[in-house]
């Protein structure tokens, strides 16, 4: 074959395959054979045949014009293909296959799936949760206490981390129970804190205020003032 009849073939063009479908196509209980005739179907599309007959599409595989019929049956009635109606330019109807079914049904199984992950990164999140606070009180949580936990995170809405960071604030005041920690995560939240950054300026400027208050009542006239270190448990 001469040079020229091969650069004939490539110039026919080539199919574009989502790499999500081809990953994923197992999870959507699509077979090799469905997959292929779906993938055929595509490359008729893209050559300008938007309903090719399954003797067309037969022909291009090791299947029956039969065969290939019924997975065409079949794809349609388990909502993976359909035909539409389409009009041409002397406004004729013409029947056109649509693989809109198929990529809808792949969407939503990567938005689930995604979903499924980052539930999954959650669920973690609250289980490493209950480890630390156990951690830090030396003993197994009380049954208050994981309801107050599950409080935090359900009805509150407060991020694992702000929670870590009150915790934190909580051991470092020496004031370590669930009352003082859930008064500290409602003065966040009171006040819009959801960061750690947030947390650790409004916490910041709350010591500053104690220490100059303690400075203030505890110094008499003639006396050496000593400033009190800021500790920075955010980033102990």
């Amino acid at each position: 074959m001469k040079m020229d009849k091969f650069i004939d073939l490539f110039e026919q063009g080539s199919i574009s395959i989502p790499k999500m479908l081809m990953s994923s196509y197992r999870h959507l209980q699509l077979n090799e054979e469905e997959m292929m005739v779906l993938l055929h179907i595509q490359t008729f599309m893209d050559s300008g045949n938007s309903f090719p007959t399954p003797n067309e599409i037969s022909n291009r595989m090791t299947i029956t014009e039969e065969k290939c019929m019924d997975i065409l049956r079949q794809l349609i009635q388990r909502g993976y293909l359909e035909i539409n109606e389409g009009n041409d330019e002397k406004r004729l109807i013409y029947e056109k296959y649509s693989l809109r079914p198929l990529w809808e049904k792949m969407l939503k199984y990567v938005v689930q799936q995604n979903m499924d992950e980052e539930k999954e990164v959650e669920v973690q999140h609250e289980k490493d949760l209950y480890t630390i606070f156990e951690h830090e009180f030396g003993r197994p949580l009380s049954p208050f206490e994981c309801e107050s936990l599950a409080m935090w995170l359900d009805q509150d809405h407060h991020d694992p981390s702000i929670i870590k960071a009150a915790l934190r604030e909580a051991v470092m005041s020496g004031k370590l129970n669930f009352r003082y920690i859930d008064r500290i995560l409602f003065e966040w939240k009171k006040n819009g804190i959801r960061t750690i950054a947030q947390a650790q300026n409004h916490s910041q400027k709350f010591r500053q205020y104690q220490q100059k208050q303690k400075q203030t009542d505890q110094t008499q006239p003639g006396e050496y003032k000593r400033t009190i270190p800021f500790y920075n448990w955010l980033e102990s």
